[in-house]
């Protein structure tokens, strides 16, 4: 059925691919990167307009799966966890949300498991959307300049070698996002210093 539904997807060609993205940030369980790929098959000089049209209906579709976490995930994560677990859980996101949504962009995990999780323990909307955009563009848009300066060729290229971009993608915008949140702190506790030298 779902194969089904991806071939008629795939008939309305741009549009289908702008459903399938916003739809795969809310519920549907097949990735948009698939569906990305056979239509920059069929025309890769398309290939960045493609990148575009998914990422947009990508982050269109991020704060539903957020709304369906928030207000339908949470009293359904209650009734299967203990409050314990779930509140360390929330404690853990919150600390670590950012590298989970960076990660989470280049893995063949559903992008709405972040969202609705992101929904379920309160993690902030606008951080989810924030980093989702950076993964998410990073994500779509590999695929379409491959497919763009490569053609049909990087079918092949996608195949072979796709997976350890998308890990050696998401490793540095982790070391990044890791790097400015240790200068943070630093700056965070050099303040307390500062004022009481003022003082």
């Amino acid at each position: 059925m779902l194969q089904n539904i991806l071939d008629f997807l795939m008939d309305f060609g741009p549009l289908g691919l702008f459903i399938h993205s916003f739809i795969d940030a809310i519920i549907f369980p097949i990735p948009a990167f698939f569906l990305q790929v056979s239509l920059s098959l069929l025309n890769p000089s398309s290939a960045i307009w493609l990148a575009t049209l998914g990422f947009i209906a990508c982050l269109l579709g991020t704060p539903f799966g957020y709304l369906i976490g928030k207000f339908l995930g949470t009293s359904f994560l209650y009734k299967i966890l203990k409050k314990e677990w779930i509140d360390s859980a929330q404690q853990l996101f919150n600390r670590n949300g950012e590298a989970a949504i960076l990660i989470g962009a280049f893995t063949p995990v559903p992008f709405k498991v972040f969202t609705i999780l992101s929904g379920c323990l309160n993690f902030s909307i606008w951080k989810l959307l924030g980093y989702a955009a950076i993964g998410r563009a990073a994500k779509f848009y590999v695929v379409g300049i491959l497919f763009y300066f490569y053609g049909r060729a990087a079918e092949n290229m996608i195949n072979s070698y796709l997976t350890y971009i998308f890990l050696g993608v998401a490793a540095v915008l982790t070391i990044i996002l890791l790097i400015k949140r240790k200068l943070q702190k630093k700056k965070q506790q050099n303040l307390p210093a500062e004022e009481n030298t003022d003082a």
